[in-house]
C-alpha cells in the first residue's frame, strides 16, 4: 500500500485526489496547496509546503501552474520519489532535459500527464494505424479562466502534438504556424502545419474561444483514413473498398483517461519501473511546442 501527495487542488488535482481516493493500491493521501481554502473539508492530512512531505509519501501527483513544475518535481526527484507532473513536463525544455537526467540519476520515475495517450479510442485506432501520411487535428474549447500562464500551445495543442509525434515516428522537418491573442496576453488560437523528414505532414488548430467543445484527429494512410473523437471516445474507419469508400464504426470499451493513466503510474510505482520513455515523449512534445511559439513571435497577430 502507498502513500501519496496530490500537490495543487485545481479542477485537475480534484480529480488526481478523486482517483486516488478509489484505487486499492493507496492507503494514504496527503494534500497541498498554498490556497488553504483549498485544503479544507478532504478529512486529510494537508500542508502548505511540498517540502513538509520529503519523508512521509511514496509518490506524488503535481497539478500546479506549469511555472512551478520543475521545482516542485526537482525536489521529489532529488528524494528519490516517482512523480506525476500534468502536462506540459515544464515551462522550458532545458528544464525538461535536467529532470529527465535527474530522474535516470536517482533511478526514480518521472512520468508526465499526457492523457490522450490512455483514451481508448486512441489505444484502438493506434492498433490499425501504420506510416499515416497526413494527420488533421482540432481542439477547440471555451475560453477556460484558468492555465492562462501559457499560451494555447503549452494548454491544448501540446495534447495533439504528442500525439502526432507518437504516430509519425520522424523527426520534424518544417513548421508553419499562426495565432492571435484575443482574451489573453499570450495566443488564444493557433494553428500549425507540421513536415516530417519521412513525408508525413501534420496541420494542427487548438482553440480555447471556441463555442464548443471539440477534440478530434484523423488520420489518412493509402486507402484509408481514421476519424478519432477523443471526446465520445469513437472511431471510424473509412476504407477503399472498390470504387466505393466503406465505414466501420469500431467497437470501443469506454473507460476514464486520466484514471487508466494514474493506474499506470502506480503500477509502475509498485513495479519500481523507471522507464524515462514517458518524460523523453513530453520533453520532445515540450520542444515542439516552443519551437511553434517561437515562430508565433516571429509573426505576431
Amino acid at each position: 500500500m502507498l502513500k501519496v501527495a496530490v500537490i495543487g487542488l485545481g479542477k485537475l488535482g480534484s480529480i488526481h485526489l478523486r482517483i486516488y481516493k478509489e484505487s486499492k493500491d493507496i492507503e494514504k493521501i496527503y494534500l497541498v496547496d498554498t490556497d488553504k481554502k483549498k485544503l479544507e473539508n478532504h478529512g486529510l492530512p494537508a500542508y502548505s509546503d511540498y517540502h513538509d512531505l520529503k519523508n512521509k509519501v511514496d509518490l506524488v501527483s503535481i497539478a500546479t501552474p506549469t511555472s512551478t513544475h520543475f521545482a516542485i518535481a526537482s525536489f521529489f526527484l532529488k528524494n528519490k520519489i516517482p512523480v506525476l507532473v500534468e502536462k506540459p513536463i515544464t515551462k522550458k525544455p532545458k528544464q525538461a532535459e535536467k529532470l529527465v537526467k535527474l530522474a535516470q540519476k536517482n533511478k526514480t520515475l518521472l512520468f508526465v500527464g499526457h492523457v490522450e495517450r490512455y483514451n481508448s479510442a486512441y489505444l484502438k485506432a493506434k492498433e490499425t494505424i501504420k506510416n499515416p501520411l497526413f494527420i488533421e487535428c482540432h481542439r477547440l474549447s471555451p475560453y477556460p479562466h484558468r492555465s492562462l500562464d501559457v499560451s494555447v500551445v503549452l494548454d491544448l495543442m501540446i495534447h495533439d502534438l504528442d500525439i502526432i509525434l507518437d504516430l509519425a515516428q520522424s523527426k520534424i522537418k518544417k513548421i508553419e504556424a499562426k495565432g492571435v491573442k484575443v482574451l489573453s496576453e499570450t495566443e488564444d488560437i493557433a494553428n500549425c502545419r507540421i513536415s516530417f523528414k519521412k513525408g508525413c505532414v501534420a496541420n494542427i488548430t487548438s482553440s480555447r474561444i471556441s463555442s464548443k467543445k471539440e477534440r478530434k484527429i484523423r488520420i489518412f494512410m493509402p486507402n484509408k483514413y481514421i476519424s478519432i473523437d477523443y471526446a465520445n471516445q469513437s472511431v471510424e474507419v473509412y476504407q477503399k473498398d472498390k470504387s466505393q469508400i466503406s465505414c466501420q464504426t469500431l467497437k470501443i470499451e469506454k473507460e476514464e483517461p486520466l484514471k487508466k493513466e494514474i493506474g499506470h503510474f502506480i503500477h509502475l510505482v509498485i513495479k519500481k519501473d523507471f522507464d524515462s520513455s514517458y518524460a523523453k515523449a513530453a520533453k520532445d512534445a515540450l520542444l515542439a511546442a516552443t519551437k511553434i511559439e517561437k515562430i508565433l513571435k516571429i509573426n505576431p497577430s
